[in-house]
Parts: structure tokens; C-alpha cells; sequence
């Protein structure tokens, strides 16, 4: 099955002051939205291959638009996220994001050894979809806890969802709470 998609967008932002102090490079967060057709709204479906696979469909489209977005630059952290309508239910979001997802945004960006965050939630158009960021290396570095709203204004519809998947390249701006930094970054067991 192919995602019957109704609409894409990209989302970029860019911070280059925080508290009034300069953020040096500026640090940039970009979502790639879809909007697809949920292929079992307003029904019960034991069998949800078929989501399963569009999230592997997705999880490629999506981090190569958010990939392209960033210009080429090298992607530090990632989360992603799915809205379901009305007529969805949250496994259904569950199954987008969870069993096939994230090999095909690894891949893109070049891998990843720590879990990608994610988030599901229902809601209807216009509603915010919040996606947790965190390192893709490392879960344990806090100056990567960070997340990025976004929003359609006409989606999810009630037989709709909206999946997202956010890269960034850097952390939050001036972080200052201490934990594991980037640079002790190990990266094997995807925690430290």
C-alpha cells in the first residue's frame, strides 16, 4: 500500500537570539509534515501492516525534506510525531511511527544509535502536534531535550493523520543545565 497523501509542508526554523544574546551558529529545527488518509478510520482493524509499512514510506519522504531543508547540514537531533483524527485511533499512530519508521530516518541522515523520541495524540484541524527532540547519538544529552510545535490549519481531518519527522542541527540555544555534552558523546549503546 502507498500513503494517499493530501498535502506535504515544511516547517524551518532558524535562532539566532535567545534571552538577548547571540546564538552562535544559529541553530536550526525543520518538521516535514504529511497529511495522508488513515485506511482504517472509523473502523477496528486487528492486522495493522499496512500502517506499519506506510510508516516506512514516510519515515524516508519525510526525513529527506527535513534533510534538504537544513541545507545539507549535519543532523544532531530528530524526534517524530503523528495526529490522528477523529475516526483514528492512537495504535494507529502507533503504528506509523514505531516498527518500521526509524531505520529509513537513520539511513537518511546517516544513522542514529539512540531512539528516536516520538509522540501520538488525536486532534482535528489546526490542532498542535508537539515533536520531542533528543540527540541521535546519545539520549542522555540534555542540551538536546527539546521538542517543536507545529500545525496545519486544515489537517487531521477525521479520516485523516499528520506525520512528522524533525531533524535539527544543534541543541537548544544556551543550554546550561549540565548532563552529558556533546562532545563526551560515545555513541554505541545509543545513551552516552
Amino acid at each position: 500500500m502507498t500513503a494517499t497523501i493530501r498535502k506535504l509542508a515544511v516547517v524551518v526554523d532558524e535562532v539566532h537570539r535567545e534571552a538577548d544574546r547571540p546564538v552562535r551558529p544559529p541553530i536550526r529545527r525543520a518538521a516535514a509534515l504529511a497529511v495522508i488518509r488513515n485506511p482504517f478510520a472509523g473502523r477496528y482493524e486487528d492486522d495493522l501492516a499496512a500502517l506499519i509499512a506506510l510508516g516506512a514510506e514516510l519515515g524516508d519522504l519525510l526525513a529527506q525534506r527535513a534533510l534538504a531543508a537544513l541545507g545539507g547540514a549535519v543532523v544532531e537531533s530528530y524526534g517524530k510525531a503523528a495526529l490522528v483524527g477523529e475516526e483514528g485511533e492512537l495504535e494507529h499512530a502507533a503504528a506509523l511511527l514505531h516498527p518500521a519508521m526509524g531505520k529509513p530516518v537513520r539511513d537518511a541522515i546517516g544513522g542514529g544509535a539512540a531512539l528516536i523520541p516520538s509522540s501520538k495524540a488525536r486532534g482535528g484541524p489546526g490542532a498542535i502536534l508537539d515533536i520531542p527532540l533528543g540527540h541521535r547519538n546519545a539520549a542522555f544529552v540534555r542540551s538536546h531535550f527539546d521538542g517543536m510545535r507545529v500545525l496545519l490549519n486544515d489537517a487531521p481531518r477525521p479520516w485523516e493523520i499528520l506525520v512528522a519527522v524533525a531533524l535539527t542541527d544543534g541543541g537548544r540555544p544556551l543550554p546550561r543545565v549540565g548532563g552529558l555534552t556533546v562532545d563526551a558523546v560515545v555513541g554505541k549503546d545509543g545513551l552516552r
